[in-house]
């Protein structure tokens, strides 16, 4: 059986969050593993960075961010045909009974909230690449 390292090493991720000391946890943590990181502030940029980069193999996605939320963000990419393939696990802050039904409702694979566990953030990455 392959090691969480030997599936997620080299693979491309896209974290989307407006909150700089989240995205920085969450790519220190993701990097040591070896995946290969890129950002995006918010879903206008996640959406134009997907029109420009065809290897992102899946997606962080901040629910709660300015101009553009992950959830019309998460709408958006689902909703096109050359992105709807890559899988979204949301993460965020907002953990009320409801909240993971809404997200998976809106297109994402999982659902983690904030404090990420990590351990349980790369199980859920591990089971989405491995779906694809």
């Amino acid at each position: 059986m392959k090691s969480q390292e030997e599936i997620l090493g080299g693979k491309n991720i896209l974290i989307v969050d407006d909150d700089a000391r989240n995205t920085f946890a969450l790519s220190s943590y993701l990097e040591e593993i070896g995946m290969k990181i890129y950002f995006a502030e918010n879903g206008f940029q996640a959406i134009d960075f997907l029109a420009d980069n065809d290897n992102i193999e899946i997606i962080l996605m901040d629910m709660m961010m300015p101009e553009m939320d992950g959830y019309e963000a998460m709408h958006k990419i689902k909703n096109n045909k050359a992105t709807n393939q890559i899988p979204i696990i949301a993460v965020t802050a907002k953990a009320m009974k409801g909240d993971r039904e809404k997200c998976l409702g809106a297109g994402a694979f999982e659902y983690v909230s904030k404090p990420v566990d990590t351990k349980e953030l790369l199980e859920k990455i591990v089971q989405a690449i491995q779906m694809k």
